[in-house]
């Protein structure tokens, strides 16, 4: 049983995107567990607040925040503040304010191809392909099913030796040869 325990708490809302890094979903392991975990997620809801702790992950030890989420808790590991670079470094060079008159034009854009947000829409392509390749080689390895008109032919003799059944026979026999003496 692991136990993590919660060092502060923040405004759920002052974690910036950019240091969220992998989530995991919390889960309490028995009945005590399950209480504390439900009065722990409805009030850091109510209060609009996540729990930040730190956690050993991977044998290296994370800062995690813990995030209410409907009925469970989202774990998130975190970057670490050196890991993140500061965006104005990169943005610096590009204009504070862009062309009025094409805005308007690229806003109708976005309003075509807007859509609600599905996780099919980051499929991965190699991966539907292996699943589609894998699927059709079961399909023509299964054997295929004879009807019941046709006759069954017996299968070839084969040279292939069930060693079990080899063994047994070799014991069964050394018994009764030994009965006989």
């Amino acid at each position: 049983m692991k136990t993590i325990d919660i060092q502060k708490f923040v405004p759920s809302q002052s974690i910036e995107w950019v240091y969220l890094e992998k989530p995991h979903y919390l889960m309490p392991d028995n009945a005590v567990g399950h209480e504390a975990f439900a009065v722990i997620r409805d009030a850091m809801k109510a209060d609009n607040v996540v729990g930040v702790s730190k956690l050993v992950i991977g044998r290296r030890e994370r800062a995690v925040v813990l995030e209410p989420r409907d009925n469970g808790i989202v774990l998130w590991s975190l970057r670490f503040g050196d890991e993140v670079r500061p965006e104005e470094a990169y943005f610096e060079d590009i204009d504070d304010e862009a062309e009025p008159d094409l805005i308007p034009l690229v806003q109708k854009l976005i309003k075509q191809k807007s859509a609600r947000w599905s996780p099919e829409m980051v499929s991965d392509p190699i991966q539907e392909s292996l699943l589609k390749l894998i699927e059709e080689k079961k399909r023509t390895l299964k054997p295929t099913r004879k009807s019941s008109k046709t006759k069954e032919t017996p299968a070839p003799a084969s040279n292939v030796v069930n060693i079990m059944d080899a063994l047994r026979k070799s014991v069964a026999d050394d018994l009764k040869s030994r009965k006989a003496s």
